[in-house]
């Protein structure tokens, strides 16, 4: 296939309009092209006069495609090859099934891998399925009812499962292409496949974990719910058998994808002395503003354009050695109650597949450190629940959140005087200061990041927008430490995986860390059976 690059058109032309000016730039009668694919369409809202969509088109050609790259000779046309070397399976015999810990992307990505090539996989997981654990978040949410062993941290699909559902990633890495793929297969619309910005919505997310799961259990492979890894043994180096509630099983590859919020898990391998490091994080707040003056923001003249979509941002700001930015931004969604332990408030952003509820949200947190919380991976957790529990205090002690509008926030003051934004937090907010919730450092760099944003996007700093606290579950507050190979440097047999484990920050770049994991064992050991 060639590839064709920065095809650039109007915003009402489409993909018609694009193939056409590929095919040009390519130098090729019409009649020698045999299939075109949009690879990727982005929007270009730099100057909000003059808006763009900008393709990426693939072609295939009746005619020799390399003798058509070369005559065109520019740096906008590749020819990519679809050939893969296939990988090459360890001779090394397994003596147990191999176990995964976590069922979020990255466990569910290194079970579906392992399974479709023979490995049978057990997979624990300490939450529920899905459809039980809709059952338990709604019950908080409307309720105040909080489950700690399944909710929107821990169940079936990990914490992505109640997101924006985004498969946006920074990496480049080929595994992405197929995750995408995968989740085409198992219910997600075809357009994430070259959409710039692609997102499933979290209630198409929750058939396709279904989906998945269904997969890997017809493979072989064995998925148990409300089943948490309570111990392992390990003996002359290397991992010989876990427990999980009554049951011990023997176990030869362990893949630890437990989530960024397992925090009883990492103290479990703090006991065991497995190596593991602190690293930065962030924390703040959810910021929310109506959708329609984020578009306008963004598009001005051209905002509602159905070309278009919603309008997202990703803003940061640094200063010195500490960074203000905004996080997973949910267009048309809402903040939700996202705690996983009695006595904390945590918040995150969700959006379904249409985005079409009144306000945007997104996280405005602050690059935090062991300057901040200490060197211990037990301070950094401290660090993040000393937080949480501020701000179930300061909601009133009933998982209400505390809320303050920016305005107020700005002049330092106790304040939720609402205007037309109102906080979508389902179970209710009490007016708050976040001065009084975080470190100094931590507020004055909110505050930068609030005048910084609102000279790029206008109305950022509005005043009646609201901040919702608090975001602490960014990443993971913890590295567990691995080699290259991806085993645990302490224990052989033990592979830490995903965002839990430090090496991924969303559920794209999770899936393909467990993607890796699962390649790793399958080049050292053998299929079953």
């Amino acid at each position: 296939m060639i590839v064709i690059t920065g095809i650039r058109t109007g915003i009402s032309q489409g993909a018609e309009a694009a193939t056409e000016k590929a095919i040009a730039e390519l130098g090729v009668k019409q009649n020698c092209v045999k299939n075109s694919y949009i690879i990727k369409a982005s929007v270009d809202a730099r100057r909000r006069t003059n808006i763009s969509m900008v393709y990426s088109v693939g072609l295939e050609l009746t005619c020799n495609e390399e003798d058509a790259v070369k005559a065109a000779n520019k740096p906008t046309v590749t020819l990519r090859s679809s050939l893969q070397t296939p990988l090459k399976l360890g001779t090394q015999k397994l003596n147990s099934r191999p176990v995964i810990v976590g069922f979020g992307p990255a466990g569910m990505f290194a079970g579906l891998l392992l399974a479709q090539n023979g490995y049978q996989p057990i997979i624990l997981e300490r939450g529920s399925d899905v459809d039980a654990r809709v059952k338990a978040v709604e019950g908080f949410w409307n309720a105040a009812k909080l489950d700690t062993s399944t909710n929107v941290q821990f169940g079936e699909g990990g914490a992505g499962t109640f997101s924006d559902g985004k498969l946006t990633t920074r990496i480049n890495d080929s595994h992405c292409d197929y995750v995408l793929r995968q989740f085409v297969r198992f219910g997600a619309p075809h357009e994430i496949l070259y959409k710039a910005k692609p997102h499933v919505g979290t209630d198409l997310l929750r058939g396709i974990v279904k989906a998945i799961r269904q997969e890997i259990i017809s493979l072989g492979g064995d998925i148990r719910f409300c089943s948490k890894l309570d111990n392992f043994n390990i003996s002359e180096g290397r991992l010989r058998s876990i427990a999980s509630g009554d049951e011990t099983l023997r176990a030869q590859v362990l893949v630890l994808a437990v989530g960024h919020s397992a925090r009883d898990t990492f103290e479990l391998l703090l006991k065991k002395q497995l190596a593991m490091a602190v690293k930065p994080f962030s924390v703040g707040v959810r910021i929310e503003h109506l959708q329609s003056d984020i578009d306008q923001g963004l598009f001005g003249e051209f905002a509602g354009h159905p070309a278009l979509g919603k309008g997202e941002y990703q803003l940061s700001h640094r200063r010195g050695d500490r960074a203000v930015y905004t996080f997973c931004m949910c267009p048309g969604g809402t903040v939700v109650p996202s705690a996983s332990e009695q006595n904390s408030v945590v918040v995150n952003g969700m959006s379904e597949y249409a985005r079409d509820q009144v306000n945007a949200n997104s996280a405005l947190v602050v690059s935090v450190d062991s300057r901040d919380f200490g060197e211990n991976p037990l301070d950094a957790i401290n660090f993040q629940r000393k937080l949480e529990h501020a701000a179930f205090v300061a909601g009133g002690s009933n998982y209400k959140a505390p809320a303050q509008t920016v305005g107020d926030f700005l002049k330092g003051r106790t304040g939720l005087n609402l205007g037309k934004v109102h906080p979508s937090y389902s179970i209710g907010t009490k007016a708050a200061n976040m001065l009084d919730l975080f470190p100094q450092q931590i507020t004055d760099m909110m505050r930068l990041g609030l005048l910084v944003f609102d000279s790029k996007i206008k109305g950022f700093a509005a005043h009646d927008a609201v901040l919702t606290g608090v975001e602490t579950r960014t990443s993971s507050p913890v590295r567990i430490l691995r080699n290259e190979h991806g085993e645990s440097i302490s224990a052989e047999g033990l592979y830490p995986c995903g965002e839990g484990a430090g090496y991924a920050g969303g559920i794209m770049s999770a899936a393909v860390d467990g993607l890796r994991i699962a390649e790793s064992i399958m080049q050292k050991y053998a299929p079953l059976g």
